[in-house]
């Protein structure tokens, strides 16, 4: 199976958290929010500003390195860093480790959660109206960066011209 990786897009996110619900109705059953394995930040001061965040399945994930006990491991299958449930500790080493904030410890199960990418068809991008969620192949990323940032260039140097 070839990888594919969960990207957000901040500039299309609204902040309505139906991506947070999902997730966590996928996963415990209930809409417990605060234990969800997608986080939106911002919208604190009204500024419109929304960052989806979730792990990022790092290709050397700090958490699995600190991981005293081995339970975490990246599943080959769909190149994704994984918890072995029944091995984990909770000891929260991960929690710190991981750099983008993306790891989490249940305090009724005592074990650490993360995006587990809803093996393969996460509910978030199912959910997300707004298409701020896409689950795609890494094909070419930056060719549509770079297109926009061309065509603003283009726009400024033909203001300058004129």
């Amino acid at each position: 199976m070839k990888t594919k990786i969960l990207l957000s897009d901040p500039s299309r996110c609204t902040g309505c958290r139906d991506c947070e619900v999902a997730c966590s109705v996928r996963h415990t059953g209930v809409r417990k929010t605060p234990r969800t394995r997608i986080q939106i930040i911002g919208g604190g001061q009204d500024d419109g500003f929304y960052l989806p965040t979730t792990c990022q399945q790092c290709v050397d994930p700090p958490c699995m390195a600190v991981c005293p006990s081995g339970a975490i491991y990246r599943d080959k299958n769909l190149e994704r860093v994984m918890i072995k449930d029944d091995l984990c500790v909770g000891c929260k080493m991960c929690v710190s480790a991981c750099p983008t904030g993306a790891m989490g410890l249940d305090p009724d199960l005592g074990r650490a959660y993360k995006c587990d990418l809803c093996d393969g068809d996460p509910q978030c991008v199912r959910v997300c109206d707004a298409k701020a969620l896409d689950y795609t192949e890494p094909v070419n990323l930056q060719a549509p960066r770079m297109r926009q940032s061309a065509i603003l260039l283009c726009g400024v140097l033909r203001r300058q011209v004129a």
